[in-house]
Order: C-alpha cells, then structure tokens, then sequence
C-alpha cells in the first residue's frame, strides 16, 4: 500500500467518480444545483478549486470518492464535465476485495442503503448517478445548516444523525411535510437522547 503524502490534484470526468455510499439526500444536491446555477462559470471554478473532491486510488487506477457525493452529483446533473479531485492514499495494488475491505475499515465506507441498513459491498453503485435518495441524509444536512449540531470530522457523520432522525421521525411525515419535520427534529437535536452524537451542542450542564 502507498499513502501519499503530497496531495495530487489532477482533473477527472465526473462520471467516472466511484461512489462509496449506497445513498445521498436529494435536497442536499437540488441546493447545491442551485448554487452552481446561480453563480458565473468563474466563480464555480473558483469554489470547485476549494472543495476537490478527496478520493482512494482503487483498482484499475479508478477514483472512489470518500467525501462530496452530493457536490459530485449536482455537477453531473447539471453538465460539468470534470471535477479536481486530490488523492489522499493509493491502493491501485489491492485486488478488489481486499481494496473494499481496506475501504471499510479505513472509514472510508458507507454501505447502508435508504432504510438505514447495512448491505453487501456490491449494493454501493458504480457511478455518481445511480446513487439513491435518502430523505434523513437530507434532513441531517438541513438541521446542521439551522444549528442542530456542529460540523464534525468524524466520517459520515451526517449519516448517523440520518439514522438516529429516522428512528424517531416517520417517513411518511418527513416526505408530506419537510418543514413541520425539520422542527421535530431540531428539538430532538438538542435533547439528551442525542447527546452521543458527533457535534452534539445541545444544553449541558457542564
């Protein structure tokens, strides 16, 4: 295995990005859809160059994103050919099983489908568009953006506030009214049964 310790920042076709994750929060990608949209081709170029998507080598030299499935899914629906992407390690070496294993065990990983549960391997798509709605990824995104919790480097970490949200709100109360469900969940946020969490800030009497 060689970990790189300079970043490599080199131009790639979005489509050709490898997922790491079974799912996404359309909400999220609609947002940043937005953005892109609203912005001069300048300054998108601009923001992409501060936000490089990290990726694994991985077999066959092929690029497996570890972080902004969402920025690399609204830029592949709305036409942007290549993204920069930095390499943080490169394990071209491996074969594939062993590559998914490392993948895994690295934190680099999530294999969990719309429901919250675990799934073999081969469920994570092959490309950036096949990835999958998960509403809670979109509610854990939105109650960060209102002050739910803080951002936090531990990996994935907006999906295990989607998990803990889709134990305690109903699907069918988040998909016929996002808004009313989003203030459920900022009070779950901010109780103690959340208070595991990574970036919990809630009221503590420390």
């Amino acid at each position: 295995m060689i970990v790189l310790r300079e970043p490599l920042v080199t131009p790639v076709p979005v489509k050709e990005l490898r997922p790491t994750q079974i799912t996404v929060g359309m909400r999220e990608v609609e947002l940043k859809r937005q953005m892109i949209r609203s912005q001069s081709a300048a300054k998108t170029g601009a923001f992409l160059g501060k936000h490089m998507v990290p990726v694994v080598l991985g077999p066959k030299r092929r690029n497996y994103v570890t972080d902004h499935h969402h920025l690399a899914r609204a830029l592949l629906e709305e036409g942007v050919k290549d993204v920069l992407v930095t390499v943080i390690s490169d394990l071209s070496a491996l074969d594939k099983d062993a590559f998914l294993f490392m993948l895994d065990n690295r934190g680099w990983m999530h294999p969990f489908d719309a429901n919250g549960q675990r799934r073999d391997y081969a469920a994570i798509p092959k490309t950036i568009g096949e990835l999958v709605d998960d509403p809670y990824r979109s509610m854990a995104g939105e109650l960060r953006r209102l002050g739910g919790y803080a951002k936090d480097t531990t990996p994935f970490s907006e999906f295990i506030w989607a998990d803990f949200l889709r134990r305690r709100i109903d699907r069918d109360a988040v998909t016929k009214n996002f808004d009313k469900a989003m203030k459920e969940a900022l009070v779950l946020a901010k109780g103690a049964e959340a208070n595991y969490l990574p970036g919990w800030c809630g009221p503590t009497t420390d």
